[in-house]
C-alpha cells in the first residue's frame, strides 16, 4: 500500500506502508544507530515522534520480549529505507511487520532515508506526518504545519505510570545483594534497561509517577532518587521541576536524560531545543573529570544550556565532542550528578556503567 511522509515545510517522501495503517503526527527524526530498533521503537522518549532509522536494512533480527525498554511502542511512526523479509534471530518471536500491525504503528520503507536525514540535518527537526489513507500533498502538509510540535508540550503525563510499583514486577528478581540501597525513581518514562542496571548494582527501586510531591518521595525514606529519561519538553514538566527542588540537598540524586534536563532546570538554569538532536549509539562525550572519552547511546532534542548554570555550584562534568554541548554535571555541594546521554545502552559497550557505581558510592557516602 502506497504511503506518504510528509513535512511542513512541504517536501514529500513517498514509500510502501507495512505494520499498520492510517495516518499519524510527530516530529520527524532520525536515529545513526545500525541495530537497537527494538529498544528505539519502545523507548518511551520517543512519544511524539516519527523515527528515520539511517541504517538501510531493519527487522533481519526481529523481535523478543526481552529486549523491550517499556510496555509497548511509544514511537508514532517508523520510517526505514528497507524491511528484512527474514528473521535470523533464534531469539525472535515474531517479525517486524507483525510487531508493527499489533501495536497499531505505520511502518513505511521504500523511502530515500539518507535524503530524508540530510533534509533534516540542514533544516532541522520538523513537524512530519504519516499517512496511508490521505495521500493528498496539500492536505497533508496543511495537516503536518498545523500540528503542536513538541516544544511547550508535555508529553511525560502520557507516558509515566499510573501508580506506583516495585522495579522487579517489570524487570524480575535480580540476584542477592548484601547492604541493598532503597532507591525511588520518579518515572517521566523510564527505560527497563534502566531498571536492570540499578538493580544489578544493588539497588531496590521502587518507581513512583512523574506527578508525584516530594514529600511523599521523602516519607518512604529512600537512600537515594532516580530521575529518569523522558520525552518532550524539560520546560513544560513544571510540577516536576518544582518537586525535584524540595528533594535537593535531602538526599543523593541521579539523573539520566530528561532527568538531567529538570536537574539543569531546578538548579536555575535554562534548556533549548537542538536543531535536529542527538540519537544514536556512536556519540563520543569526554569526561572532564578523568579525561576519558566515551562512546554513548544518545536520544534527545533538549539540552541545558551550559552558560545558564551557576557555575560557583555547579561543575561541568561531561562535554558532547561533536558541538560541545552539556552531557554530564554535578552539584559542588550536594550530593546530586546526571547526565544527558544513556549509561544503560552500552554501546563502548560499558564504557559508561561507572555511573551507577557513582551513584552507589554517592549513598554510601551520606548514608
Amino acid at each position: 500500500m502506497k504511503a506518504f511522509i510528509v513535512l511542513e515545510d512541504g517536501a514529500i517522501f513517498e514509500g510502501v506502508s507495512f505494520g499498520a495503517s492510517g495516518e499519524r503526527l510527530g516530529e520527524v527524526v532520525f536515529n545513526t544507530s545500525m541495530t537497537g530498533y527494538q529498544e528505539i521503537m519502545t523507548d518511551p522518549s520517543y512519544k511524539g515522534q516519527i523515527v528515520t532509522m539511517t541504517y538501510p536494512l531493519i527487522g533481519n533480527y526481529g523481535i523478543n520480549k526481552e529486549d523491550v525498554e517499556s510496555s509497548s511502542p511509544k514511537i508514532e511512526g517508523f520510517i526505514i529505507k528497507e524491511r528484512s523479509k527474514i528473521t535470523s534471530s533464534w531469539r525472535s518471536e515474531i517479525n517486524l511487520n507483525q510487531y508493527l500491525k499489533k501495536n497499531n504503528i505505520i511502518g513505511i520503507e521504500g523511502v530515500d532515508t539518507r535524503s530524508l536525514t540530510l533534509r533534516i540535518r540542514t533544516k532541522g527537526a520538523m513537524k512530519g506526518v504519516v499517512s496511508t489513507v490521505d495521500l493528498n500533498p496539500k492536505s497533508l502538509i496543511k495537516k503536518a504545519k498545523d500540528s503542536p510540535g513538541l516544544i511547550g508540550r508535555d508529553l511525560v503525563k502520557e507516558v509515566t505510570c499510573k501508580k506506583s510499583y516495585k522495579a522487579e514486577t517489570v524487570i524480575g528478581k535480580g540476584s542477592a545483594w548484601p547492604d541493598r540501597k532503597k532507591v525511588v525513581a520518579m518515572d517521566f518514562g523510564i527505560k527497563y534497561n534502566i531498571l536492570r542496571c540499578l538493580a544489578e548494582s544493588g539497588c531496590d527501586v521502587t518507581v513512583v509517577p512523574a506527578g508525584t510531591k516530594a514529600k511523599d518521595i521523602l516519607e518512604q525514606d529512600p537512600d537515594g532518587i532516580f530521575l529518569s529519561n523522558g520525552p518532550g519538553d524539560p520546560a513544560a514538566i513544571t510540577y516536576a521541576i518544582e518537586e525535584i527542588k524540595k528533594l535537593l540537598g535531602k538526599k543523593p540524586i541521579f539523573g539520566i536524560c530528561l532527568g538531567h534536563q529538570l536537574l539543569g532546570l531546578a538548579f536555575g538554569g535554562k534548556t533549548f531545543k537542538l536543531k535536529f538532536g542527538h540519537r544514536g549509539a556512536n556519540h563520543p562525550v569526554k569526561d572532564m573529570t578523568t579525561g576519558k572519552i566515551e562512546i554513548t547511546c544518545q536520544n534527545h532534542g533538549f539540552c541545558v544550556d551550559i552558560n545558564s548554570l551557576n557555575k560557583d555550584d555547579i561543575e561541568l562534568t561531561h562535554i558532547n565532542l561533536n558541538d560541545n554541548t552539556l552531557e554530564g554535571m554535578a552539584h559542588k555541594k550536594l550530593p546530586v550528578f546526571s547526565v544527558q546521554y544513556h549509561p544503560e545502552a552500552s554501546p563502548g559497550p560499558h564504557d559508561s556503567r561507572y555511573l551507577f557505581k557513582r551513584f552507589m558510592d554517592s549513598m554510601d557516602k551520606y548514608a
